[in-house]
């Protein structure tokens, strides 16, 4: 594994290729790619997930979300100014250490939307895959629901399969055979370790731009801790090194706007100075709207499970999963829950405040539009259907006496009420409106974001896959960027091939 710290004045003045803001699911496989010939430093505001149960062993899950505090916890929690609940990962590895490890590709169609290189895609998720996606024993509850899935018409059978295809499927896991957790942070073992350092338990604060505002050279960061508000300065290598941010779809646009890129209003409201007026960062931020229906009567102690299975509805237009979650230390209930896929409605994040550990302020605008309340009364119904299943009744020992939900309006107060998320928030830093294709932020040179801010929509069943598939292929795409500028010569690596050392 690569060498990793927590003393700012280990990194504090020196020089890397890449500075890599977030060691999640994109960072690290980002961060692992650029190290076959670049010196990394990834910065990570949490700790690590190694040694600690609550990320890496399945009996715990979900447990991280239920330890939460506002600095330290692996999982961090936020409401939305639409009163729902809602986490982010803090801890190297991201999201990738505190959700139900469901490993599942993108769709044909979302790939070509996106203009990526099909060829390119598909390397990079089958790198990923070799390394850190197993598949996964089906518990008993994970049987029962997958034929519950099957009797409400969730058909095509298509068995373990890591294509986003409708019907009723297995998907891949980040949970191994033993039950042991493989982050993305696994994946930094697997590029060359001594050209990559990884800061943990560090924040960064805003990117250095040169004198004329046009480049970025570098960032500031402090200890996540707060012990200080003493700042650090690390730069990236004069004549190519890059800036990039992968800090997520809450993290990236706070750090874009905390930086001075972002609308001159809102920056102006916070004393930033302007470096780039760009009104759409923070912009076009959606969440999946999601509804779960609790299926047991009480609360039991069960086995914890992640879900295994899903049902992906006719036109891709509904997600459904389900789980064993705890509700404490010592209690379980069942959920089964579906998403929207492609929700119409947008929201916005804002700066609370210019401090980078304060969570900015979201807003997705859940069921905002017509559309969206629409599909969740036909959503909500699909959930029924499974829930009243023969399979799901018979196993759980329940009686149909719980009265249907029927009529638009008890439906849409239903979905109102409930409305939930699925964990899949997205957007922020859009391509094509905040980046360019090539995940380069507008207006200034030498800065990226590459993660899941920058998508339109959530891509397959869920993003993990995808999200550590970018940072591959965004990662090999940069690589061969810099052999072309060379002309191929690699005149830019020392005879051992190193990374040259920075002054």
């Amino acid at each position: 594994m690569p060498y990793m710290t927590s003393d700012p004045k280990e990194v504090s003045g020196k020089s890397f290729d890449y500075i890599i803001v977030g060691g999640g699911t994109a960072g690290c496989s980002l961060a692992a790619t650029l190290s076959e010939k670049f010196s990394v430093l990834v910065i990570e505001r949490g700790g690590s997930p190694y040694g600690d149960p609550l990320v890496e062993e399945k009996k715990y899950f979900g447990y991280s979300l239920l330890k939460t505090d506002e600095y330290t916890s692996v999982a961090q929690s936020f409401t939305s100014r639409d009163g729902v609940e809602n986490y982010r990962g803090r801890v190297l590895g991201g999201s990738s250490a505190i959700n139900g490890g469901f490993y599942s590709r993108a769709s044909e169609e979302f790939v070509k939307k996106a203009g990526w290189d099909k060829d390119l895609v598909q390397e990079s998720y089958k790198w990923v895959e070799s390394k850190v996606v197993f598949m996964p024993e089906l518990t008993q509850w994970q049987s029962v629901v997958q034929f519950g899935f099957l009797e409400a018409g969730f058909y095509p059978y298509n068995g373990y399969n890591l294509e986003h295809t409708q019907g009723t499927k297995i998907g891949g896991s980040i949970y191994d055979q033993c039950g042991k957790r493989h982050t993305s942070a696994d994946l930094l073992g697997f590029g060359r370790p001594n050209h990559i350092t990884v800061l943990l338990n560090a924040t960064v604060k805003s990117v250095i731009f040169d004198g004329n505002k046009t480049r970025a050279v570098g960032v500031r960061f402090m200890k996540s801790d707060g012990s200080s508000s003493k700042s650090y300065k690390v730069h990236v290598e004069k004549r190519r090194g890059e800036v990039i941010l992968t800090a997520g779809a809450l993290g990236s646009p706070q750090l874009l706007l905390l930086s001075g890129i972002g609308p001159e209003d809102h920056l102006n409201d916070h004393n930033i100075p302007v470096v780039v007026n760009l009104r759409d960062v923070g912009r076009r931020m959606s969440d999946n709207p999601a509804i779960s229906l609790l299926v047991d009567r009480f609360s039991q102690n069960r086995t914890l499970e992640p879900p295994q299975v899903a049902a992906i509805a006719e036109g891709y237009k509904y997600i459904l999963e389900s789980e064993v979650l705890p509700t404490n230390i010592t209690t379980t209930r069942i959920s089964i829950a579906a998403k929207i896929a492609f929700p119409k409605s947008r929201g916005r994040l804002k700066l609370n405040s210019t401090n980078p550990r304060e969570n900015p302020s979201v807003k997705f605008n859940y069921l905002g539009s017509k559309e969206d309340l629409e599909a969740c009364l036909e959503m909500v119904l699909l959930l029924q259907h499974v829930a009243r299943s023969e399979t799901v009744t018979f196993y759980l020992g329940l009686q149909n006496r719980e009265k249907l939900l029927a009529g638009d309006e008890e439906l849409k107060s239903f979905c109102k009420d409930n409305v939930r998320t699925y964990y899949h928030y997205h957007g922020g830093c859009v391509v094509g409106s905040v980046v360019d294709e090539d995940y380069r932020v507008s207006g200034v040179k030498r800065l990226r974001v590459v993660d899941g801010s920058t998508f339109e929509e959530s891509p397959g069943t869920n993003p993990m896959a995808t999200v550590l598939m970018l940072g591959r292929y965004q990662g090999i795409k940069m690589l061969k960027e810099r052999e072309a500028e060379k002309g191929g010569d690699e005149s830019f690596l020392s005879p051992q091939g190193s990374p040259q050392p920075q002054p």
